[in-house]
């Protein structure tokens, strides 16, 4: 490749300036060349802290920037259709947070305009980056773990403070926003195929109005399913299971996977409760935002398109749509 690819980051949001941008600046194939927010005085602080070389003061004023080939937009999630919008008509290609959109119908105006504009999008679903992710879904598939017929997914926290843009339920606040979609995106991901039919049960949060605690049962074709819980206010928890008719797959941290040390998945064969048939599988330090800046980059560079497009996007959508319909009529929806 002849030279990085130069991206500008859209709002000093946190996950950008904890997680984001360390992993571009430290990739192979891109580079972090500017940072806006509304306003200058808290980008320029922001660039100072980071070591970013431009700092401007308006989002505009960053689109307008013509040595920017990339963005990456961790704005709010009512935000991310509208600027990802205004950066492709700019000439941008556009790396999105999840969700992508609010809606499915939402997220399928963007492939008007990126066919339009010639520009790439992809939703950040950093996990499909890692390599505990990759070897997992290879095992899955080898028949080790006999047929893949169940995933189990918990992903927790706890956050009450209303002032966070994640309990806020105008903007795209709540859980199954958040955090469910990584259930959603990695079932996908296992079974490579889409729900047939998905419930749900929600909690919503009296004050707040958003989904504190969701429940979903997806079917996947063949009788697989996939059964989740995510919350934004129960005890720090991340956990999967992939289960087969002669054993399991168990990822340890399998979405906010440290960039600084390694990581463990577990394959268990069933032979007893005691993890007689147990192994565990160390996978080296790596840091899934840079691959993922680094898969984009590369896309960008060869003109091909990414593993994982707007198509991919706007299907995860789909499900998430179908859980939030049941949600409100309490029974089966299909995507």
């Amino acid at each position: 490749m002849s030279s990085k690819v130069k991206w500008g980051v859209l709002s000093t949001a946190q996950i950008g300036l904890n997680a984001v941008i360390p992993a571009i600046q430290g990739s192979a194939l891109s580079e972090v060349a500017a940072i806006a927010s509304r306003a200058e005085a808290t980008a320029r602080q922001a660039a100072e802290a980071a070591g970013i070389p431009k700092a401007y003061g308006s989002y505009e004023a960053l689109l307008a920037d013509p040595a920017i080939e990339a963005i990456y937009n961790p704005l709010p999630n009512h935000l991310h259709v509208p600027w990802t919008i205004r950066a492709l008509e700019a000439g941008k290609h556009v790396l999105c947070e999840k969700p992508i959109a609010l809606t499915a119908e939402e997220a399928e105006t963007l492939q008007a305009v990126s066919a339009r504009t010639g520009r790439l999008v992809a939703e950040a679903f950093m996990v499909r980056h890692h390599p505990q992710w990759r070897l997992a879904r290879e095992i899955a598939a080898s028949g080790r773990i006999g047929e893949a017929r169940a995933l189990q997914t918990i992903f927790s926290y706890y956050l009450t403070d209303p002032a966070n843009i994640r309990n806020q339920a105008a903007i795209g606040g709540g859980g199954l926003y958040d955090v469910g979609c990584y259930a959603v995106a990695t079932a996908r991901y296992i079974f490579g195929a889409e729900p047939e039919r998905v419930v749900s049960a929600f909690d919503t949060d009296p004050a707040l109005g958003t989904d504190r605690m969701m429940s979903g049962l997806a079917e996947f074709p063949g009788h697989r399913h996939l059964g989740f819980t995510c919350a934004t206010q129960l005890g720090l928890r991340q956990s999967v299971e992939i289960l087969g008719t002669k054993g399991r797959i168990a990822i340890d941290i399998p979405f906010n996977a440290p960039a600084g040390r390694p990581v463990t998945i577990a394959v268990d064969d069933g032979r007893d409760l005691e993890g007689g048939g147990r192994e565990v599988i160390e996978i080296p330090p790596c840091d899934q935002y840079g691959l993922q800046a680094d898969a984009f980059s590369r896309a960008i560079r060869s003109g091909e398109a990414p593993e994982w497009g707007l198509d991919d996007a706007v299907l995860n959508m789909r499900v998430l749509d179908a859980f939030f319909r049941s949600g409100r009529s309490g029974q089966w929806e299909a995507p």
